[in-house]
């Protein structure tokens, strides 16, 4: 039996298909990416936002008409689509054979015994149950870096997002595990580890009485064979002195922090249930960047959120503006079933919303343009992604730089380099968001 896999939306799901794919692997079974040849297919879903869930429906379809035309023999569904309309699944796409909520991932292997058996089924934990960790995982983001689950679920409830709801409460996947499941990754050629949850800066506060992700990245970075420690989704209003304190003592911690502020208004960070107005936001900033001079400061924001005004929507130009974000995503304001924001007065139109996304695009487009130009004669370390086909070149990444949300930086050089490969790289030019340099020195 070969079995493809198709993980949807964040890099938190794409960590739940890596540990299902471990499982599998265990059990003996094969894997594809060609849709012509798989016996059975899993989609793992996303349903964070309307294009989301649309990609996750129409994937599930596609997926389906392969049970009529090709070879397919099951139709597996997982993910957040899955955990929350899994009545509507099974009654509207009758080609889905079994359903996995989000909490029992570990029932992956049974869930493909049982198709194969032709038991169609459902696997469903309380959404607050503890989180499935410990797992053998299929690294998929090419070995070199892979992303680190630290914790599920979220107790921030926004008034926007339907995570809580399906993800559960916070809840922190012990120390001693994740210290366990990087040094198994380390020693499976994993250089760089991201470190995710729905927020990463609450980490260890269920388990061990308080906030304890500087404790986390102490150990994590005593892990041999682990060059880069990244953190992703850092709530704001929970980083704090002791936070910035660690990050400027590990050397292997990256200065870079992604922060999602979602807005700069107060009046609409009030009603989005943010716990931080624009002048907490100024505060931490200017905090950062005072104590770590060099960090890369990432941030994503809504725009056309239910009541903002066109003032509210300039005041966010403007703090953008002043702000200088290194990099900064917009997305427009979706309306999710099942939150308080989607049934508030003064929806904004659509034509209106992606406007105003635009106009902030645009503006941080200018910003991230300029910040590249700086970049040039500067000298950094970089990871080596991949070569450049048919050209004297490599593709690479900066601590600035994210994978899959960032920029990149190609390097010409006719040496022999390999993925992974840790280079010093002196920038020579730019292309808008992307940087190019020169070899400057190799300390791989």
């Amino acid at each position: 039996m070969k079995i493809m896999f198709v993980s949807l939306g964040c890099d938190k799901n794409l960590v739940d298909s890596e540990m299902m794919l471990g499982q599998l692997l265990e059990k003996g079974y094969e894997f594809t990416d060609d849709e012509n040849q798989a016996d059975i297919i899993v989609v793992n879903t996303c349903c964070f936002i309307g294009d989301a869930k649309e990609e996750s429906i129409n994937t599930l379809l596609e997926m389906a008409e392969l049970k009529n035309t090709g070879k397919l023999k099951a139709l597996i569904a997982t993910g957040c689509l899955a955990q929350r309309y899994r009545e509507e699944i099974r009654s509207e796409i009758p080609e889905v054979d079994a359903v996995i909520g989000t909490m029992a991932i570990d029932k992956i292997a049974d869930a493909v015994e049982d198709v194969i058996a032709g038991k169609g089924n459902e696997y469903y934990r309380d959404i607050n149950d503890t989180p499935v960790y410990g797992k053998r995982r299929v690294v998929t983001t090419g070995g070199h870096y892979a992303y680190l689950k630290i914790a599920e679920g979220c107790d921030k409830h926004c008034t926007y997002c339907i995570i809580p709801k399906v993800r559960g409460n916070y809840r922190s996947v012990p120390m001693e595990a994740l210290v366990k499941e990087a040094e198994a990754l380390a020693e499976n050629g994993v250089r760089e580890l991201i470190l995710v949850a729905q927020e990463t800066t609450l980490y260890g506060k269920d388990l061990y009485g308080k906030k304890s992700l500087p404790e986390l990245l102490k150990k994590l970075a005593t892990v041999s064979g682990i060059y880069w420690i990244r953190i992703l989704y850092c709530y704001p209003e929970e980083i704090d002195d002791e936070l910035i304190a660690a990050i400027k003592a590990e050397d292997k911690v990256c200065n870079y922090l992604d922060i999602p502020i979602q807005h700069a208004s107060d009046a609409v960070l009030k009603r989005m249930g943010r716990r931080t107005t624009q002048a907490d936001l100024r505060a931490v900033i200017a905090r950062l960047r005072k104590e770590i001079p060099d960090i890369c400061l990432r941030t994503t924001l809504i725009a056309g959120f239910p009541g903002e005004t066109e003032a509210d929507h300039e005041e966010m130009l403007d703090f953008v503006d002043e702000m200088e974000f290194d990099r900064l995503g917009v997305f427009a304001y979706s309306q999710e079933e099942d939150t308080p924001a989607a049934i508030m007065n003064d929806q904004v139109p659509e034509e209106v919303k992606k406007e105003r996304r635009d106009a902030l695009m645009e503006l941080q487009q200018a910003i991230a343009f300029e910040k590249a130009e700086d970049m040039v004669g500067k000298v950094l370390t970089v990871m080596v992604e991949g070569k450049v086909a048919e050209e004297d070149a490599y593709v690479a990444r900066t601590y600035r730089d994210a994978p899959g949300v960032d920029g990149y930086l190609f390097i010409n050089t006719t040496a022999n380099l390999m993925t992974g490969d840790f280079v010093k790289v002196k920038v020579t030019d730019y292309n808008e968001y992307d940087l190019i340099g020169e070899i400057y020195h190799e300390f791989t």
